[in-house]
């Protein structure tokens, strides 16, 4: 661990005095969240979700259909950029919105929604509803079933909610605002800087029937935040390198990024003198051998694809029962968004 941590100190300290020389900036959107040809929107979901949708529908991520384009900060944004309104425009449409394709268009049809965190449904709704045959039902699915139901729809495209990593990868992509322009010219703020998956998931857009039987809006058991909340300062790491990667000038981007990227290292760094995970240890050796340099893209792209193998080795193998370390760093209920 000393020349791990010797590495990821050093890293840090050159990301800190490149950004003092003025050498961070970038270009490039958010990923599109889902494939507006396969979205199958809210009500296709509502079927079977009807209390998850009713628990969506007092959340910012559905107020910001209608309330977005209204807010003078966006319409400020929009001006800085030349954009005609949020609505309209892909580099807000990206995170603020779903989108699914109508007449050979695809068009915002609401906020952030199901498939905007749990993936595009057409090719995995109907193995997701699928509990061995017709007259089956969710009671009596066999455990080989569901665990071959889980997978096959893991295949096709869902993000599920088995495998955490790969529902924090949905929150830090938009959360991270990995967008120089806008952020520098437009006037946005670079990211949620305060985003903490355990704090921001539990609060008011926790939605945790499935694990409850289907009619309680459960908090989850304590072995499962200790794992949330690793997998969030991974995906933290990974995201805020991917950011980092596209930087190109001193600039208020740049410096937000770079200094995210370092406090993520930091922090994963304290908590793997806890607990010594190799997948943790794993993540810290890539992002402590980065160049942090300008037009160093591909290399930090590719130390950010080994974080995310990292994180999602985590989130499949991790024992929350044996993190108990993990208990005085999660934040308290009175703490949640």
């Amino acid at each position: 661990m000393n020349k791990t941590a010797n590495r990821t100190a050093n890293c840090v300290l050159l990301l800190l005095g490149l950004i003092g020389n003025g050498v961070f900036v970038q270009q490039g959107l958010a990923q599109t969240q889902c494939d507006p040809s396969k979205v199958m929107t809210v009500e296709a979901c509502a079927k079977c979700h009807e209390n998850e949708v009713k628990v969506w529908k007092s959340t910012p991520h559905f107020r910001s259909f209608d309330e977005l384009s209204r807010r003078p900060k966006a319409k400020e944004i929009c001006n800085n950029l030349g954009l005609r309104s949020p609505k309209r425009s892909q580099v807000c449409i990206d995170c603020h919105y779903t989108t699914q394709e109508i007449g050979g268009r695809a068009k915002p049809v609401s906020g952030i929604s199901c498939e905007s965190c749990h993936g595009s449904a057409k090719d995995w709704i109907n193995i997701h509803n699928d509990y061995g045959g017709p007259t089956a039902s969710k009671e009596n699915e066999s455990d080989d079933h569901r665990q071959q139901r889980f997978a096959l729809s893991v295949d096709n495209g869902m993000k599920n909610t088995r495998n955490l990593y790969l529902i924090a990868r949905s929150c830090y992509g938009c959360h991270t605002v990995p967008n120089e322009e806008l952020v520098n010219f437009g006037g946005h703020n670079a990211g949620s800087m305060d985003f903490e998956l355990v704090a921001w998931s539990q609060g008011q857009v926790r939605h945790n029937f499935l694990r409850t039987g289907g009619h309680a809006n459960g908090v989850p058991e304590i072995e499962r935040l200790r794992v949330m909340y690793v997998v969030g300062l991974i995906a933290d790491l990974e995201f805020c390198t991917r950011a980092t990667a596209k930087a190109t000038s001193k600039s208020e981007y740049g410096i937000n990024v770079a200094n995210r990227s370092a406090r993520a290292s930091v922090k994963l760094f304290d908590l793997q003198q806890k607990i010594n995970d190799r997948n943790i240890e794993h993540a810290l050796r890539a992002f402590a051998g980065a160049e942090l340099k300008i037009n160093n893209t591909v290399q930090l792209e590719q130390i950010a694809d080994e974080i995310q193998v990292a994180g999602q080795r985590f989130a499949e193998t991790a024992d929350g029962s044996k993190l108990g370390r993990v208990d005085s760093h999660l934040p308290k209920p009175n703490e949640y968004k």
